[in-house]
């Protein structure tokens, strides 16, 4: 890592933070990493159904209904609102608030905020990354030594007529560097009662089979909020899939798989809270020359102005920083 990532390091915090593992590997886990050569997908292991299964490897993500308790969500919401009205300072969070409402910005509301991204530092919201019923499931994706690298809470508002509630169809690996893909997963927990109108997710189902593809902000007339990057060139004729979830069901997916969401047409705000989980035994790659260098120097420019950094910090750094070992042992990451 390099110095300028230490410094930031230090800046967040990170050094002192206690330790969140939940669980130790066993032989038995680790037996359970690899898998026969008809799956390419899951892992072998006892959590999934076999229709759960087949279903990841053909169509990229699967739906568990009731996962996370009532009062577990409510706890979450409850911590929320305690961010917004800045009752409490989290090292490293970053509030951000919709592109035609920025004007709100010194009022301290959740009605101002449209999500918090990187809460690893903050103990309650972070829990919901080490909920047991969570990471068994994970396992079955990345295997038995568990990183939480990126974490969100969602706070979708009620579009103002620019359509900017809307989030570009996209896939999650093109803000990642490590690999394999095949080895990162993502939790995705609704937080209240989510439909069409309110702007729930939308899936290409199989899309995880492809490669790639090159992203960018889309040319909207009411503006694109801050790296919301979405595919320029995907098939607007590939089947979709319109995710209906009731509170604390959870949608497992593939970071290849392409989706998105639509406006929110309510009064209310759609909530949701997320973390994408990766083996600790990926790797970092250098994303110089590929179409992820776009979202690279975004995200660089961001931690040096943020910070007070020089341009010595990379892309790396800014993700090294961020990952929490939950379960097992930290190997690469």
């Amino acid at each position: 890592m390099s110095r300028a990532a230490d410094r930031l390091r230090m800046m967040l915090n990170h050094l002192d933070r206690p330790s969140f593992c939940v669980a130790s590997s066993t032989s038995s886990q680790h037996a359970a990493y690899y898998q026969p050569h008809s799956f390419r997908y899951t892992l072998d292991n006892d959590i999934l159904s076999p229709e759960q299964r087949l279903s990841y490897e053909e169509n990229g993500f699967i739906v568990v209904k009731g996962l996370v308790s009532e009062e577990d969500i409510n706890r979450f919401r409850e911590m929320f609102e305690r961010i917004c009205r800045k009752e409490v300072k989290i090292p490293g969070l970053i509030m951000m608030r919709d592109v035609s409402n920025n004007r709100s910005e010194f009022i301290p509301d959740q009605k101002t905020v449209s999500k918090l991204q990187d809460f690893q530092e903050e103990p309650e919201l972070f829990r919901y990354c080490t909920l047991p019923q969570i990471l068994k499931y994970v396992e079955c994706f990345t295997g038995p030594n568990i990183m939480a690298m990126h974490t969100m809470l969602i706070n979708k508002p009620p579009d103002t007529g620019e359509k900017t509630s809307r989030h570009p169809m996209h896939q999650d690996l093109h803000y990642f560097p490590f690999r394999p893909a095949d080895r990162i997963v993502c939790s995705w927990t609704a937080m209240e009662r989510i439909n069409r109108q309110n702007g729930c997710l939308v899936v290409l189902p199989g899309s995880h089979q492809g490669i790639l593809k090159e992203h960018d902000y889309p040319e909207w007339e009411g503006g694109v909020n801050k790296m919301f990057h979405g595919i320029r060139d995907y098939n607007p004729n590939h089947p979709r899939v319109h995710l209906e979830m009731e509170k604390g069901d959870t949608v497992f997916f593939h970071p290849l798989l392409i989706h998105g969401s639509g406006m929110n047409k309510t009064q209310g705000f759609r909530k949701a809270i997320s973390c994408h989980y990766a083996s600790s035994e990926c790797y970092y790659i250098d994303v110089s020359g590929t179409s992820q260098e776009n979202i690279a120097l975004e995200v660089k420019g961001i931690a040096e102005r943020k910070y007070g950094l020089d341009n010595s910090i990379t892309f790396e750094d800014t993700w090294a920083v961020r990952g929490r070992l939950v379960q097992g042992d930290r190997i690469n990451m």
